[in-house]
């Protein structure tokens, strides 16, 4: 098992020897204090508020290497980077830019435990050679960064971070923290599951900004509604973020900007690697004010002086809207954050959040190569045999061990579970597949709640995030309208 600290540390002078720190933030002491002790952690801070440092000055009091999951390779230079500047010890990031010698040589530092951080994307432990050297590294801490991306009511789902409970076993359960920086108690918990914690504390602070000024505006029409959005934007302080939830709007609704004579590119995932990134640098470094986005921008933006952020379309969720607001006024100067809502609004959302039906076809696809196997295969293997991409195919997967239809070796192959035919794993996966339309469909009507409620906005949006102040807040339209005292939820 990993050392644990058992006896009292200073952990306010670690930190000023480590990084430099003359004090800490509000929670980091408690997450890092738990981690020393040896308990499984879950840290939810707004983005800024010094997660990171939790897992460096933990990790570099307690004995072995730190594991640090990582989704995006642009966040694992900056923070490798931050490590390096530091005067903390070695760091190592694996991800798809290294050369074959380069992460050769990367993986033998690691097992010969040479490397104190190892940043790296869920993806890379799809190689049994990468976890092989992990297990050889003494992982004494597990960080795993975006925790959010384990939940399907995450705004980032990412099926690869479904496999990190298996990882944490392999690697003789070393300490685990989970961060994410927006979290309602529905994903807190199901990140809980799905990473296996262990009776882990939970700390949640600083949900709360109170320099970001809430609203929604109501309109009957859509026309009427996008040309608010329009001027409103026009004669906004900028830089800004509009929000769409189509790859087309976010491109018509860039086309309607410049007409006004604003400046603005769209970004969306159907976009090219390359085009995205170039229109993310051109907003990141101000070269254009304004951006017109669906929710596939945003992990890992931190544009502090961002005066705007405006919805013109409904959020599926409270949890994806509150994290895109939250990209606002991080330099804590006044930011504003506008729900342009239409009641219709709620309808179109419903019937995009309906769909994705399991699809029979590819989950067919997978029980017969694994039938065909007789006994257990690899991903990889599975992805060959069928022809679906691993993402797919641990999708799928994961679907079936909910069912109880299969289950995944120490090996990281799989097994099926002969006790359903394949009849009947195709139904009970059908079947959970209803349960989350019935959930997502929940969390949609949070979403049209806050937007038709009468109280105010942010007491409304803390209650969801379990982080109340008990008092209307004054900088909402509802606090506004009631001259500053709208009745808190």
């Amino acid at each position: 098992m990993p050392s644990r600290i058992r006896k009292p540390i200073d952990i306010s002078a670690a930190a000023q020897k480590l990084l430099g720190f003359k004090s800490l933030r509000p929670g980091q002491r408690e997450a890092i204090q738990s981690l020393l002790e040896g308990r499984d952690t879950l840290l939810v801070q707004p983005t800024g508020s010094g997660k990171s440092a939790v897992y460096q000055i933990a990790g570099s009091l307690l004995a072995g290497s730190t594991v640090i999951i990582s989704p995006l390779i642009a966040l694992q230079k900056d923070q490798a980077e931050s490590i390096q500047a530091s005067k903390l010890d070695e760091t190592a990031v694996v991800n798809s830019t290294l050369g074959a010698a380069e992460h050769q040589d990367t993986l033998d530092r690691i097992a010969e435990g040479e490397v104190e951080f190892i940043f790296l994307a869920p993806e890379q432990l799809r190689n049994p050679e990468t976890l092989g050297r992990l297990r050889s590294a003494n992982v004494s801490l597990f960080a795993i960064d975006e925790a959010h991306c384990i939940s399907h009511w995450g705004h980032d789902f990412r099926p690869d971070y479904l496999e990190l409970a298996h990882v944490i076993e392999a690697l003789d359960r070393p300490v685990v923290l989970a961060m994410t920086a927006t979290a309602s108690r529905e994903v807190r918990s199901e990140i809980i599951e799905r990473l296996g914690m262990r009776e882990p504390r939970v700390f949640v602070h600083g949900f709360d900004r109170p320099n970001i000024s809430l609203r929604v505006d109501l309109f009957s029409e859509e026309d009427e509604k996008l040309e608010a959005v329009v001027k409103r934007v026009e004669f906004a302080e900028k830089p800004g973020i509009v929000y769409v939830a189509t790859h087309k709007h976010a491109e018509s609704l860039t086309k309607d900007l410049k007409e006004r004579g604003v400046d603005a590119v769209f970004y969306h995932g159907g976009l090219k690697a390359k085009d995205r990134d170039e229109a993310q640098d051109r907003f990141m470094r101000g070269d254009v004010p304004v951006i017109v986005a669906t929710n596939a921008f945003g992990m890992g933006v931190d544009k502090p002086d961002i005066r705007f952020v405006y919805h013109a379309d409904v959020s599926d969720s409270l949890d994806g809207y509150y994290q895109e607001v939250g990209r606002a006024g991080r330099d804590g100067q006044p930011a504003e954050a506008v729900l342009f809502y239409r009641p219709g609004d709620i309808a179109s959302q419903r019937y995009k959040t309906g769909a994705g039906r399991v699809n029979s076809a590819d989950l067919q696809a997978i029980t017969d190569a694994l039938v065909s196997k007789d006994k257990s295969a690899s991903p990889r293997e599975l992805s060959h045999d069928t022809g679906l991409s691993q993402r797919k195919v641990i999708s799928i997967v994961h679907k079936l061990e909910e069912v109880g239809a299969a289950e995944k070796l120490t090996s990281g192959e799989i097994q099926l579970v002969h006790k359903k035919t394949s009849a009947q794993m195709i139904e009970a996966a059908s079947e959970q597949q209803h349960i989350l339309k019935e959930q997502r469909a929940r969390r949609l009507q949070q979403m049209q709640l806050y937007a038709e409620g009468r109280s105010c906005r942010r007491s409304f949006l803390l209650h969801y995030f379990g982080d109340d102040t008990g008092s209307p807040c004054g900088n909402c339209d509802r606090c506004e309208a009631m001259g500053g005292m709208a009745i808190a939820r």
